[in-house]
């Protein structure tokens, strides 16, 4: 009996062929929207320009709406399933992959948090039924990406709300339908307490101010933006955002990232992989001498995929509990998931690379490592490893020391 199998075994009949099809369906519809993202992946890394044909592709296969709630028109798609797509998408293409993660980020909130207010499950509605693609303003100013702390507050008149916001970057924030960002409750309110909006093209401006000109995760466009929006108090999520960021946001953007990072670094294996195989026949089935690398590279992403399911499992166990989410224990596992799985990720391709050679370091042949290098090089900088570590130390010490295997 397979694996998923002994997880369907306790389904009611009727739900067994239905969970299989809509797995298998997942998984061709990313490979759909995998395969036009390698047809552009070189000229998006090239011109710094946004994956268009990906996330057209995205849309197409409706998997901007896919983790929205069948009731609302969308497929219901479990955080488990959306990794996979991130995997698959990240795989064939950086960029679009992390677009992809970035948005189903936001859509967990949504679909978490949003529940029961009327102007949220319409936005829900509209997700689904016209693919919104919805980008992310966490970061502002010059608070180093400190994202529990805002310095721009919801100005109120009455009904009526408007936040003026200087973001420092907003990814694919010019092709994005939708942002949803965090500012201040209001003027008055400390710099912690915090709320969420989710703003709609037409109630918002963006005056650029930053360019994205940048090593790596080029098509991510993520440049810097003077936010102005007006719109209306229903907008603001009824959850508190240190509750969002907690039970969802930080859970499922990190669970998302890490798996984009692990496409790439299995992408970079796949190159390893064929030079390897090429080397080899070329010399009479000898293994060349970087083929230690090899081994290296693969061990590390086993490593860094069996690291990412556990944590999918941990958070799939708790999803459903507020106080578990929020536990100290749960906390500091997410964290660390995002500080090593940046750094295996990063060591994976670096392996990979020095088991090609000259090869791998040049940027015209077929199994070049240089644009997947640059790109996962992003991993241990999108909000700093050091910061978060430098955050968990007192939480660290708080948590006891597991007394068996499966603590």
């Amino acid at each position: 009996m397979n694996v998923q199998q002994v997880q369907l075994r306790n389904f009611p009949e009727s739900n067994q062929l239905q969970a299989y099809s809509d797995r298998a369906s997942f998984r061709q519809r990313a490979a759909a929207v995998a395969e036009a993202a390698t047809t552009e992946v070189e000229a998006v890394d090239r011109e710094a320009r946004f994956p268009r044909k990906a996330i057209d592709a995205a849309r197409e296969q409706r998997l901007l709406g896919v983790q929205i709630p069948i009731e609302f028109g969308g497929d219901g798609a479990s955080i488990s399933d959306v990794a996979d797509m991130c995997y698959a998408i990240g795989r064939a293409c950086a960029s679009a992959g992390m677009i992809f993660a970035m948005h189903q980020t936001k859509i967990a909130c949504l679909v978490r948090h949003g529940a029961g207010s009327g102007w949220h499950e319409k936005l829900m509605c509209r997700v689904a039924a016209e693919q919104l693609l919805l980008a992310s303003s966490t970061t502002e100013g010059q608070n180093g990406g400190n994202i529990r702390f805002s310095s721009a507050a919801v100005e109120r008149e009455g009904a009526e709300i408007s936040l003026t916001r200087d973001a420092t970057v907003i990814s694919y924030g010019a092709e994005a339908d939708g942002i949803v960002t965090i500012a201040r409750r209001a003027d008055e309110a400390a710099g912690s307490d915090q709320v969420l909006l989710a703003i709609t093209r037409n109630d918002y401006t963006l005056e650029p101010t930053l360019a994205w000109e940048t090593l790596g995760m080029r098509g991510t466009c993520s440049a810097g933006f003077k936010l102005n929006f007006k719109g209306t108090a229903e907008q603001i999520f009824p959850v508190p955002y240190d509750k969002i960021h907690a039970q969802t946001m930080t859970p499922v953007a990190h669970l998302c990232w890490s798996s984009v990072w692990a496409g790439i670094a299995a992408a970079a294996v796949d190159r390893a992989q064929l030079f390897i195989r090429k080397a080899a026949r070329g010399s009479g089935g000898n293994m060349p001498p970087a083929a230690s690398h090899f081994t290296s590279a693969k061990m590390t992403l086993t490593k860094l995929r069996a690291m990412i399911a556990a944590n999918l499992d941990s958070f799939a166990a708790r999803e459903q509990d507020e106080r578990a989410l929020s536990s100290i224990d749960f906390q500091s596992s997410i964290n660390l998931l995002k500080v090593e799985a940046s750094e295996l990720a990063v060591t994976t391709v670096l392996h990979a690379m020095r088991a090609c050679g000259l090869s791998g370091y040049r940027n015209d042949t077929d199994v070049s490592i240089g644009r997947h290098l640059r790109d996962v090089l992003s991993a241990p900088i999108m909000i700093n490893n050091d910061r978060i570590l430098a955050s968990m130390g007192t939480a660290t010490l708080m948590s006891a020391v597991p007394t068996s295997l499966r603590d």
